[in-house]
């Protein structure tokens, strides 16, 4: 079975359409960058996009956004370095706690499923959240 069939094509393109508004905000808070030129989070998203595409066939009965969404924090943990500074409340913070607080606080992924995602300690993960958000409230009360 070909993964490019057009009725592959036509679902993928279903899923895009549904999810590549919410999938590009995660990525803009990532990259910390201004929603209205998001350069490196665009580009984040469609290499992510690309990768769940090539693997359309095989995710069957998986979540296409949760696969979508890995893929793009996997990308940013790889290249967050590059994505220092920025705008809003989350260029603050170092690359490690913008990803755990965008999937632990904005996409409500488990403590346990964000470890085990970005193989870190349960505990690294706590850490690194509970600091992200002391943080952010630090500087909403400045």
């Amino acid at each position: 079975m070909d993964d490019h069939r057009p009725d592959a094509y036509a679902e993928f393109e279903a899923f895009v359409a549904g999810a590549a508004g919410r999938l590009l905000h995660v990525a803009v808070l990532l990259t910390a960058e201004p929603e209205s030129e998001p350069v490196a989070a665009r580009r984040l998203l469609a290499g992510a996009l690309a990768r769940t595409y090539a693997n359309w066939r095989r995710l069957r009965g998986d979540d296409p956004y949760d696969r979508t969404r890995q893929e793009l924090c996997a990308a940013f943990a790889r290249t967050g370095w590059r994505h220092h500074g920025g705008t809003g409340i989350l260029a603050q913070l170092g690359p490690p706690e913008r990803l755990v607080l965008v999937l632990r606080v904005y996409e409500g992924v488990a403590e346990e499923v964000t470890a085990a995602q970005l193989g870190l300690p349960v505990e690294r993960v706590r850490a690194l959240c509970t600091r992200a958000v002391a943080a952010v409230r630090s500087q909403e009360a400045a």
